[in-house]
């Protein structure tokens, strides 16, 4: 598929919004964000639009090592498989891309959930594979602490292996349900898989037939090192983080060369990096609705944010100082994407607080504030110039932000040519312009055909 138009991912972690305190503003939603009817308005007014995804991200614990975490923070949420099966029931077209963790799932169960949600969707299913970062979520599965940093990868390597071969375990034919000889399927291609690893031990084969998708979209977020040789390694998908268009252009140079050492080619990859986007009547009153949203934040909030994400206690220290020394990466256990980004910020001469703002207003993804054409002038700008092949869009208030930019910056792209008015044809991997997996055991019996 010719790279003609754009993606775009509709994101929430938050469900009232991706800036952290958007609960508090007078139009976010209050206790329905634990009502499905909540969900379905919004993502039938994405399908509305063409958007090719939504994405929800997702922790399995909650914040609450720190005193802000319950008191302030809202993360809090549905678990996101149950509630892409529930939606997937409500739409027609629309991608839908789910976290879990390979540091604390089996991968047995991960591989039949997507492979399960892949048939019910009709071929719209995506993993977004997370190594999960937070000792809360360690302890919730009977750890004092955070899985090491590499182990983690090291992990999910061997976790993704083991679902891609479960989605292979039964061929693309292997399904019969033939009335008049009674064969539900054929034994020659339902085969088990035997992984014997350093970190699992499973036999297989599943017990749900291969996903319409061959395998489920693979997405990967994390930009460290690791992250970035495990995403061209297994993904097909990147959620990037990167600040300006000529950022975005080496970060893709970077990721091309580290996917031909794994024989991959350009196309087979789309980067997306996050952008938060609010529509406005102008950009002085775009600047107005993210200065307000700022003003809801405790300055607590900020500064244990601002902790977890460098590893180091902050309360001690005078606000108004500058951050100590931070943690070397290669030892560093939390997220390392989360920690270079500090890094970057502590160069800045800003101030302890002023960092722990910036951090907790705005995250580590830049924000496009303006009217629609500005909007659109950006993104399209960025796509154009091969910095990104779309755009995971964090909209900083839910449902505001994310109804305005379907309603008037979709419009105003499709009217450039760089975004369709109509969904393309078959599965998710297909309208992405992703091959189809070929089936390894079904490779295996063609070979073993050919040499004898």
């Amino acid at each position: 598929m010719a790279r003609d138009h754009m993606i775009l991912s509709a994101f929430f972690f938050n469900p009232q919004g991706d800036h952290r305190m958007s609960w508090r503003h007078p139009r976010a939603p209050g206790r329905d964000v634990f009502d499905f009817d909540y969900y379905r308005e919004l993502v039938q007014t994405a399908e509305r639009a063409r958007i090719d995804t939504i994405f929800v991200a997702d922790h399995v614990a909650i914040w609450d090592s720190v005193k802000s975490g319950v008191a302030h923070y809202a993360n809090a949420r549905l678990e996101p498989l149950t509630l892409l099966s529930a939606l997937a029931g409500v739409t027609r077209h629309i991608g839908l891309i789910s976290t879990a963790s390979s540091s604390y799932s089996e991968p047995y169960n991960v591989a039949r959930m997507f492979a399960s949600l892949d048939h019910i969707s009709k071929g719209r299913a995506s993993w977004n594979v997370v190594t999960s970062a937070m000792d809360e979520e360690a302890r919730n599965f009977g750890r004092d602490g955070n899985i090491e940093h590499a182990f983690r990868y090291e992990r999910a390597g061997e976790f993704l292996d083991i679902v891609k071969a479960l989605w292979d375990s039964w061929e693309d034919e292997a399904l019969l349900i033939d009335k008049a000889t009674g064969y539900f399927a054929d034994p020659d291609k339902v085969h088990p898989i035997d992984h014997k690893g350093r970190h699992f031990k499973v036999r297989g084969p599943l017990n749900v037939s291969r996903p319409p998708q061959g395998h489920p979209l693979i997405v990967q977020a994390g930009s460290s090192e690791d992250g970035k040789n495990f995403a061209t390694a297994q993904a097909d998908v990147h959620f990037a983080i990167f600040s300006t268009k000529e950022d975005g252009i080496k970060y893709r140079q970077d990721i091309n060369e580290r996917l031909a050492r794994h024989g991959r080619r350009p196309e087979s990859f789309k980067i997306l990096p996050g952008i938060l986007p609010i529509v406005a009547a102008s950009e002085a009153e775009g600047r107005e609705k993210q200065e307000y949203l700022q003003t809801l934040l405790p300055d607590q909030v900020g500064i244990d944010l601002l902790s977890s994400w460098s590893g180091i206690d902050l309360s001690a220290y005078p606000p108004d100082g500058p951050l100590p020394p931070l943690p070397d990466e290669s030892t560093f256990n939390g997220g390392r994407t989360s920690l270079n980004r500090v890094k970057q910020w502590s160069q800045q001469n800003l101030s302890l607080r002023d960092i722990a703002r910036k951090l907790a207003n705005s995250g580590s993804v830049p924000t496009v504030a303006g009217t629609p054409k500005q909007i659109a002038d950006q993104l399209e700008d960025w796509f154009v110039s091969g910095a990104a092949d779309g755009f995971n869009l964090m909209f900083p208030l839910l449902p505001e932000d994310w109804v305005n930019f379907a309603e008037q910056v979709v419009p105003e792209l499709q009217r450039r040519g760089v975004f369709p008015t109509e969904y393309g044809p078959g599965t998710l991997r297909d309208r992405f312009g992703l091959a189809r997996p070929a089936n390894r055991f079904a490779e295996q019996r063609a070979n073993a055909r050919a040499v004898s």
